[in-house]
C-alpha cells in the first residue's frame, strides 16, 4: 500500500483491523457532501481509520484530540494519507498512527471530512515515490490503491498494507505458509549454509 511515518513512539507499532474510511477535501469544494457531525464520533469499535486527504495539502487532518476520540472509542489506529500534528501526543498515547508527514496546522479551515464509510482511492504521491517509476516515467510499478470499508488494514514500522475483505483468508493463508518458508530458510543460513542453496531448497527460487 504505502511506506508512511510512524508517528508512534515505538518500533515496534503494529496495526491490524478492518477499515473505517474517510474522505477529505479542501475547504473550497463546495461541491463534495458535508457530514453533520465530526467523523471520529462516528468510529466503530476495532477499526482502523483510514483517511485520504489531497496531497497537495499543506496541513495536517489528524492530531491528539482525534487520536484521544478514536481510542474512546476503541478504534485500534489510524492511516493517514496525508499529515498529522501533536507529535508528542500521538507518542505517548499509545494508539498507533501512520502518516505520510506532519504539519502544525490543522485540519480547519484548510480542509474537511466530506464523506465516511465509503471507498477511497489513494494515490501514489507525484515526485516523492519515483523509485517506485518503472522504465517508462508516465507508469507506477505501484496503481493507486482502492480501499473499501471493511478491507483489512495490516502494518507496522516497514510500511501498511491493504487486504481486500474477500481476499482476507487466502492472504493470510499464503503468508502463514511463506513465514514457515522463511524460517527454514534462517535457520539454514544461521546453520552456516549459503542463501542460495537455501532459497533454492525451501522457496524454489533464486532469490
Amino acid at each position: 500500500m504505502m511506506s508512511p511515518t510512524v508517528a508512534s513512539e515505538s518500533s515496534s507499532t503494529r496495526i491490524c483491523g478492518p477499515a473505517y474510511t474517510v474522505k477529505i477535501v479542501f475547504a473550497s469544494d463546495t461541491s463534495a457532501p458535508t457530514l453533520t457531525t465530526h467523523f471520529v464520533d462516528t468510529v466503530p469499535a476495532g477499526s482502523v481509520v483510514v483517511i485520504n486527504a489531497p496531497h497537495q495539502a499543506k496541513n495536517a487532518v489528524w492530531g491528539g484530540l482525534m487520536t484521544a476520540g478514536a481510542q474512546a472509542r476503541k478504534a485500534v489506529g489510524a492511516v493517514v494519507s496525508g499529515k498529522c500534528r501533536d507529535l508528542s501526543d500521538l507518542r505517548g498515547a499509545n494508539f498507533p498512527v501512520f502518516a505520510r508527514s506532519h504539519s502544525t496546522l490543522g485540519l480547519s479551515p484548510f480542509t474537511r471530512a466530506s464523506a465516511v464509510n465509503v471507498p477511497i482511492v489513494i494515490e501514489t504521491l507525484p515526485g516523492r515515490d519515483d523509485e517506485n517509476r518503472g522504465s517508462d516515467s508516465s507508469s507506477y510499478v505501484f496503481p493507486p490503491i482502492h480501499i473499501k470499508p471493511g478491507d483489512w488494514i495490516v502494518g507496522d514500522e516497514d510500511g501498511v498494507v491493504c487486504v481486500p475483505a474477500e481476499m482476507k483468508e487466502r492472504v493470510v493463508e499464503q503468508a502463514t505458509k511463506d513465514r514457515e518458508v522463511d524460517a527454514r530458510c534462517l535457520e539454514d543460513i544461521k546453520a552456516g549454509k549459503g542463501l542460495q542453496a537455501s532459497f533454492n531448497k525451501h522457496r524454489g527460487t533464486k532469490n
